[in-house]
């Protein structure tokens, strides 16, 4: 095929097929990690994020033009984006979209003067931006391209053009990240892009692929008992779907979704609705989703439509928290949102004051549109976000940048020792929240975390050889120790960090320890150190067996 110009309803499928060719490759992506822990989710965040994008189009088949088909796309990206692969990816397509506003369809030169505008926008994303990451190999395919532009150009040359450079500049990125030259992988955010790319040069070819095979393997399958003829409905229905209003019914212009939002909120909760042309998103908690379905059909008709029951997910923990009919909150000036993983450890943050916790930490990032639901559920002032992970800090940020009904301030903690340190120094008393986020901060500088969990594979990091299967301790980016026991690798990592300096060491145990085993650990601790004060949490938390906070 000769393909000159590109429509919305080409790009739709070129997204689609992209998404597939990266589902079908998510564990390549997320093997290409750089530590030795089962903690790889790149290709998930990246699979999850553009997907979240198609859904935006749902299965309808109504031609829409290139402007609309990528803003609604993108719109979806940036609500849906997990983890900071995922955040840039959607900062990508977001540029591409502003680089194709008001086009209906586009030559070669017009989407390759988007794709360099959209450069800009990808870099913003991070706040120091690092070469040798998806970011370069996006960056030098577009400009490899731009160098190659000739009049009459068919957009199959173009990314054929595009994909060689994209694999060449990812076989550089160990050459601008000693990290990745270490551990001897390429950029992981950059492979998953490629197979991205791979894909919509396959939908120029005729590839074409059904909305409905777009499913990530890893979701659970509903479990029949868990709500019974004798059951009763707690939580209501998680309500979702897509609306194309009506001519034939409304006049669109004049649609209000202010309006819409305030009814939804009237017979629900944990409402996000916004609007993109003349498709309306809607998501809603509510004891009557039939009720909400009938209300919003007089406005127009529905693309898809999403029901589940909360009571099931609640009992098979996919909820993020139960919907609880109640009276509206007081409007208070701070509120707290945390993210974490393991049930020990969310009631712990729960303890020290947080709003809500939501469900997310290494290899389970919350998406922005996640973060922004238990924004909804706070009536406050100033909502302080703790990510708690390195990788959610640019979600959380995205999430900030699209809620308008309250300040949020993203307090960048990146591990759970910095999360439980902070909130459990938080004073909000001054109302100065600039001053409360620099003291936090302080908190933070001082805090020492330490991990411990099993290897996935045979590296050399740091001075330190690893074997498959052993158990390693580290410190952000730094293995300290490697033992064939997780005991001993905790008491050397606990030995190396100096833990007689500090005055307080919090023990959290993982999911696959026995509670037995953290009690006697403990027990050693306080003997060796009897000057620090040794505490156990029973966390709960995958990969992790060990998290040792020392204060």
């Amino acid at each position: 095929m000769n393909t000159l110009k590109l429509s919305g309803k080409l790009y739709a499928e070129m997204l689609r097929i992209g998404a597939a060719r990266l589902r079908d490759n998510i564990k390549i992506v997320n093997d290409l990690n750089v530590f030795p822990i089962p903690d790889g989710d790149t290709g998930d965040n990246m699979f999850l994020t553009i997907d979240s994008g198609i859904s935006m189009l749902g299965d309808s088949e109504v031609d829409l033009s290139l402007s609309e088909t990528a803003q609604s796309t993108a719109k979806g990206m940036l609500l849906g984006a997990r983890g900071n692969s995922g955040v840039i990816l959607s900062r990508i397509f977001a540029g591409i979209s502003k680089g194709l506003e008001g086009i209906d369809e586009a030559d070669v030169e017009q989407l390759n003067d988007a794709m360099k505008s959209s450069i800009k926008e990808s870099y913003s994303a991070v706040s120091v931006p690092v070469e040798g990451t998806i970011l370069t190999v996006f960056k030098d395919a577009v400009f490899y391209c731009s160098t190659r532009l000739t009049s009459g150009k068919t957009f199959e040359e173009y990314f054929d053009d595009f994909i060689w450079e994209l694999k060449r500049s990812l076989e550089r990125t160990p050459d601008l990240l000693d990290v990745l030259k270490e551990a001897g992988v390429v950029d992981s955010g950059g492979a998953g892009f490629i197979y991205i790319a791979e894909g919509m040069r396959a939908a120029l070819d005729g590839e074409t692929s059904e909305r409905s095979e777009l499913t990530i393997t890893t979701r659970k399958n509903v479990d029949l008992n868990a709500f019974t003829e004798d059951s009763v409905l707690e939580f209501g229905y998680c309500t979702e779907f897509l609306l194309r209003l009506q001519r034939s019914k409304i006049d669109i212009d004049s649609f209000d979704l202010d309006a819409l939002i305030s009814w939804l909120n009237s017979v629900g909760d944990s409402v996000v609705a916004f609007r993109e042309g003349t498709i309306v998103k809607v998501h809603v908690h509510t004891m009557k989703p039939g009720d909400v379905f009938n209300y919003v059909q007089q406005f127009g008709e529905f693309l898809t439509t999403k029901v589940e029951n909360m009571t099931l997910q609640h009992n098979e923990n996919h909820a993020r928290k139960a919907f609880e009919p109640k009276k509206k909150k007081l409007r208070k000036p701070y509120g707290i949102v945390s993210v974490a993983a393991g049930e020990g450890i969310k009631e712990a943050f729960l303890s020290l004051g947080c709003d809500i916790v939501v469900d997310g930490g290494q290899s389970m990032n919350p998406s922005a549109e996640d973060l922004i639901e238990a924004f909804k559920e706070i009536n406050a002032d100033t909502i302080l976000v703790f990510p708690n992970n390195g990788n959610i800090i640019l979600t959380a940020n995205q999430a900030a940048a699209l809620y308008s009904e309250a300040e949020i301030r993203v307090v960048p903690t990146k591990n759970i020792g910095d999360g439980y340190a902070a909130i459990s120094m938080l004073d909000t008393g001054s109302g100065d929240t600039d001053a409360i986020i620099d003291e936090l901060e302080e908190v933070i500088s001082g805090v020492v975390t330490g991990m411990v969990s099993k290897a996935v594979r045979d590296t050399e990091l740091d001075g330190v050889t690893v074997k498959k299967d052993d158990y390693i301790g580290f410190v952000g980016d730094k293995i300290y120790v490697d033992s064939p026991d997780k005991a001993d690798a905790a008491e050397s990592l606990v030995e190396q960090l100096d833990a007689k300096s500090y005055d307080i060491m919090l023990v959290v145990s993982g999911c696959d320890v026995d509670n037995a085993d953290a009690q006697a650990f403990c027990d050693k601790m306080q003997k060796l150190y009897r000057r620090t004060e040794v505490v156990l949490i029973d966390g709960g938390q995958p990969i992790y067996d060990y998290i040792i906070i020392l204060e």
